[in-house]
This record gives structure tokens, sequence and C-alpha cells, in this order.
């Protein structure tokens, strides 16, 4: 299973090096595109448990750094809830 590396870029400027477990990500996300917060939440959690079960699936337990990896996410998020037109980018995925 192939460990990624997928770089964002967050409303306020700062940039975050995430971690899947699987190159799921690149079903969910691509380089360069930007994403309304809501969809982005969406789309993480939906590559973060795939990813989370492709794991359990090959070797019998799910991966506890994809839903680390999710729970920070859903904590940055919520520094920007109320900024209704906020987008994260994602720049790169490796």
């Amino acid at each position: 299973m192939p460990e990624m590396h997928w770089t964002l870029r967050w409303p306020d400027g700062s940039e975050e090096r995430c971690y899947s477990p699987s190159s799921v990500i690149t079903e969910l996300f691509t380089p360069g595109q930007s994403y309304p917060m809501p969809e982005f939440l969406q789309r993480a959690r939906i590559a973060m448990e795939r990813a989370s079960g492709r794991v359990r699936r090959k070797y019998g337990f799910a991966c506890s750094s994809a839903m680390d990896q999710l729970d920070r996410i859903e904590q940055r998020v919520a520094d920007f809830e109320g900024q209704t037109d906020a987008q994260v980018t994602c720049l790169s995925i490796t």
C-alpha cells in the first residue's frame, strides 16, 4: 500500500503536509484544485475512512494514523468556522 503525502493551503495562507496510508487520496483530491470548506471536509473524511479501511482489509486492523490525520484536519477546519467563503487548496500529492 503506497504511503502518500498531500500538501494543503488553508484559507489563512498557511500550508500543511498531510499523510495518507493509501493512494485513495488521489481519487478525491486534485493538485492545484481549491475546495469550499464543507466539500473539502467531506472529501477528507471519505478519503481517510477509505484509506483506513484498505489498511484494515490488508492487515486486519484500522490505520490509526489516517484517523489521527482526519482529527487534525477537523480541528483545523474548526478554526475557519463561520467563514462561508473559505476554501482549501490541494497544492500537491506525492
